[in-house]
């Protein structure tokens, strides 16, 4: 199959600011999600999707394709991913080059290694998907989460749980933004994103960080540091 791997990196971050270029042991955030696609083996071409110069700069020094940039109407807070894979397929189709498959790698999950690539692909074609979408396990059983009213009572939830044990509780997933993937369809100059037959691949929950404060930044980087990921 011919794969194209989109790595979405585009600046003006308001949460944590530059965190897509943000230094993490001492390299860039959005380095980690390249050099784990590049290493997989598994895409033909590994593109950034960016509406800035030096984030382009930066991502080829990586070894990623950056053929184009974002248009401004993909640049925004409120453009969504898939918009954003739509146009960089678009953008390719222009240059006459196809795809069998995408795969969306957010730089914010720079945990996900080139394993955990492997093996989501590996299952795309087990189950002769249509799409592959990372999860994780959940860190608490939801019959052990709440809401609470203005009072800030836990008379209500007391009640609930008094009868539930935990080792009964089954397990929970969670989407943890890692991987996408996405079988595609070409009519005429039409791009289908297929999802019908969508699958979920496991991931460990050390490799499911996602950054999106700092506290989370600084946890992904002691991890990398200390050398505590999963294999």
């Amino acid at each position: 199959m011919k794969n194209l791997a989109v790595v979405t990196a585009r600046s003006g971050s308001k949460g944590l600011k530059d965190k897509n270029i943000r230094l993490m042991a001492q390299k860039p955030l959005m380095a980690y999600t390249i050099e784990s696609a590049l290493e997989s083996g598994m895409f033909h071409t590994v593109m950034v999707s960016t509406d800035s110069e030096e984030y382009a700069k930066i991502a080829k020094e990586y070894g990623a394709q950056v053929p184009f940039l974002r248009r401004e109407e993909t640049s925004g807070d409120h453009a969504g991913s898939w918009e954003v894979v739509k146009e960089v397929l678009s953008g390719y189709l222009n240059m006459n080059e196809k795809f069998d498959t995408v795969c969306l790698l957010q730089p914010t999950s720079p945990l996900r290694d080139a394993t955990d690539i492997v093996k989501a692909y590996g299952l795309f074609e087990e189950k002769q998907a249509d799409a592959i979408t990372s999860v994780c396990e959940c860190d608490h059983p939801i019959e052990y989460m709440m809401t609470l009213d203005n009072d800030m009572s836990l008379e209500r939830f007391r009640k609930t749980i008094k009868s539930i044990q935990r080792q009964m509780c089954p397990q929970y997933y969670r989407l943890n933004g890692a991987v996408y993937i996405r079988a595609l369809e070409y009519i005429s100059d039409d791009i289908q994103i297929r999802d019908a037959k969508e699958y979920a691949f496991v991931m460990s929950v050390k490799n499911s960080v996602d950054i999106d404060t700092i506290d989370d930044f600084e946890y992904a980087e002691f991890l990398i540091k200390e050398n505590l990921l999963s294999k």
